[in-house]
């Protein structure tokens, strides 16, 4: 078959040009789009009076045949298959003859791909819908098993305060919800037909493109035609999508990793979800947790490549944005492998209450101290100098701040009675945290509620 655009050259294509030029070897995944498309628009070409009914029938006919050789691995790529849309109407001529050229009238390449690219990502964006509540889920039933568990808190990598293991758990699931609601915000953007636009100017034909747009299930069309053919900031925005879940599981991953190291112990991960040494046989490494902190690194790399690749375009298509595929391509197939195992470590992992417990310390409830001043009249900033001289001394002293007793406090401070030693309680700490999104178990139970409400799941 010749080329579609062969008519005015002369001669064969330099062997390394056309080894550059050609996609099929990574967009052949849009086999499917790219036929429920071609399918769509027969039928449109027919309502305009382009194709006869007997025409439309042999085309939709044909277009079947290849959809089931591609589905049953049967399909033959040939040498002069530069693209997905080469390929299947090569397939098509070779099945129904010369009314599969009718096919093309009116519509481009730049058009087509632009509309197989939006198909398969309405189908990917509905696959990632699914993964992300199933890992939400399993942080919330996580959290709702483990919700009595006390853990140090950390800023600055540094023990802050006291928190329920569940609270710091819930923190992801709202990350998570965050992107879940960016993923829908983006759905509504990749939901426009740019299929009628042409290569750039449009098409003369009579095409219903609304009716289109029905036929293929997008619930708008695009207005220009020029912007629909270069129109990639779906694309962009996806991969930066992607990037940010990447960042909050790589977020999620540090914590996870530090926690699971034998020095702090907080929890332990399944056998399923770690990996050994070739060396050291005592090694149990967070291999999953480590590899979704380095494919965020990836995901973050092909948004800055297609954002650098798009700045300096010139209007409507360029060859250049056939570069948007492969990123697009990588990020789906690794953040689609990377879900599933984060879901399953964090389903399967145990937490240990001894080890959090050791390694709860009384300066934790410094602040605890601060507002029972606070309580007495005190204004927080005094008092939380006052407290630091608390801190101080008990530092001098080489003791823990509840060996500090109340004769030492006053010395410090007149304020201070036995009363103050009510303070030195983790439990009561985290219970006092009690307004909405606080530490106690019931601003906990509230949160797990409402992320059981998000995700549909009643319990």
């Amino acid at each position: 078959m010749s080329k579609l655009w062969g008519g005015r050259f002369e001669g064969d294509t330099d062997p390394f040009m056309a080894r550059l030029n050609n996609s099929i070897g990574f967009d052949a995944r849009l086999w499917q789009a790219d036929i429920l498309g071609s399918q769509a628009y027969a039928e449109s070409l027919h309502e305009a009076g382009i194709l006869s009914a007997d025409e439309r029938d042999q085309i939709v006919r044909g277009l079947d045949r290849v959809h089931a050789e591609w589905a049953s691995d049967r399909f033959e790529i040939k040498e002069a298959d530069e693209d997905i849309h080469t390929a299947v109407e090569r397939r098509l001529t070779e099945l129904i003859g010369p009314v599969a050229g009718k096919l093309h009238t009116g519509r481009s390449r730049n058009d087509q791909v632009t509309t197989d690219l939006r198909l398969y990502m309405l189908d990917v964006i509905g696959g990632f819908e699914m993964q992300l509540s199933e890992l939400q889920l399993a942080i919330v039933d996580a959290a709702d098993r483990h919700i009595d568990l006390i853990m140090p808190g950390y800023t600055h990598l540094q023990p802050a305060q006291p928190v329920r293991f569940s609270h710091w758990l819930m923190s992801f699931y709202w990350m998570l919800q965050r992107d879940w609601a960016r993923l829908q915000d983006l759905r509504r953007r990749v939901d426009v037909l740019p299929l009628g636009a042409g290569a750039l100017a449009g098409t003369p034909l009579n095409i219903d493109r609304r009716a289109l747009a029905q036929r293929l299930g997008f619930s708008k069309v695009s207005m220009n035609s020029m912007d629909a053919v270069s129109n990639r900031d779906s694309v962009a925005e996806f991969l930066f999508w992607a990037a940010m879940v990447g960042v909050h599981l790589s977020r999620l991953s540090e914590d996870i990793i530090l926690f699971s190291n034998p020095n702090l112990g907080f929890i332990t991960l399944a056998d399923a979800y770690t990996t050994g040494s070739s060396l050291m046989p005592q090694k149990k490494n967070p291999d999953a947790f480590e590899l979704a902190r380095g494919k965020t690194g990836r995901f973050i790399g092909h948004l800055t490549g297609v954002l650098t690749m798009l700045k300096g375009l010139p209007s409507t298509y360029n060859k250049d944005l056939q570069e948007d595929k492969e990123p697009l391509f990588d990020t789906i197939d690794n953040l689609q492998m990377l879900l599933p195992v984060i879901t399953g470590a964090i389903a399967t992992l145990s937490p240990n209450a001894d080890r959090m417990a050791a390694a709860l310390d009384d300066f934790m409830l410094a602040t605890d101290l601060a507002d029972w001043l606070v309580a007495r009249g005190i204004p927080f900033r005094q008092s939380h100098h006052i407290v630091g001289e608390v801190v101080r001394e008990a530092e001098q002293r080489g003791c823990s701040l509840r060996d500090l007793d109340p004769a030492t406090l006053r010395l410090i401070h007149p304020a201070f009675d036995a009363d103050a030693l009510r303070v030195w309680d983790f439990e009561r700490s985290v219970e006092q945290r009690s307004a909405t999104g606080g530490t106690s178990r019931s601003a906990v139970q509230e949160q797990i509620v409402a992320a059981r409400n998000l995700i549909g799941v009643d319990k």
